[in-house]
């Protein structure tokens, strides 16, 4: 702990002195542009990979970077009420939903009960992915490797699809108020790789 008290100190000794202004600005009111949904690894750090300001950004993170059905959205509120806050209130204009390599949260889809046992509360989430797991089931893979990359990506699109189950983004969305975007972020890289919706496939965004 006493790493961490000396990373406040520092920041407000140096990182806010150096954005002070900023701070001042935006003390007593946001106004986001992007909802970022990503996943609760430590590892994704969203205002670091995209280079973005305090106050740029809302920020809603989960394990798997899940969004839950509309059906489903009064059992799920941590995640379900962010969501409606960030669209009905802050108006933000784009949504992106981000997940990354090497997703604990995809792998354990795929483990068995004696691995999930005491985790139930994170197995009953991860019950939000059923339907990748079914359509990756279907797939035969030469490695692991292999299939968990498919999985993350897959995840990432299978969320932007539930988005749109939600009335007031699928409004907002047809009528070009909102755009959605999904990202696999390569944590040992550093590569995000953006879905193209047209083409279905997932394009390198950080080569210059």
């Amino acid at each position: 702990m006493h790493y961490l008290f000396e990373g406040a100190q520092n920041f407000h000794t140096n990182d806010y002195v150096e954005l002070k202004r900023l701070f001042k600005k935006i003390g007593y009111a946001q106004n986001p542009h992007t909802l970022f949904i990503g996943c609760c690894d430590s590892r994704l750090v969203p205002n670091l990979i995209t280079r973005t300001l305090p106050g740029e950004i809302f920020v809603i993170r989960n394990i798997a970077n899940i969004v839950p059905i509309y059906r489903q959205s009064e059992e799920f509120l941590a995640t379900t009420s962010a969501i409606e806050y960030a669209i009905k209130v802050l108006n933000v204009e784009n949504i992106i939903i981000c997940g990354h390599s090497n997703c604990g949260g995809c792998k354990a889809v795929f483990a068995d009960e004696s691995q999930t046992k005491d985790i139930p509360h994170t197995k009953k989430w991860l019950e939000l992915m059923g339907r990748v797991k079914k359509q990756i089931s279907t797939i035969q893979f030469k490695s692991d490797f292999d299939r968990d990359l498919m999985t993350e990506r897959m995840n990432v699109v299978e969320q932007m699809n539930h988005l749109l189950t939600y009335p007031y983004i699928e409004e907002s969305f047809h009528n070009g108020k909102l755009k959605i975007f999904g990202w696999h972020y390569i944590i040992e890289t550093g590569e995000i790789f953006n879905f193209n919706q047209e083409t279905g496939e997932f394009e390198n965004i950080t080569k210059g």
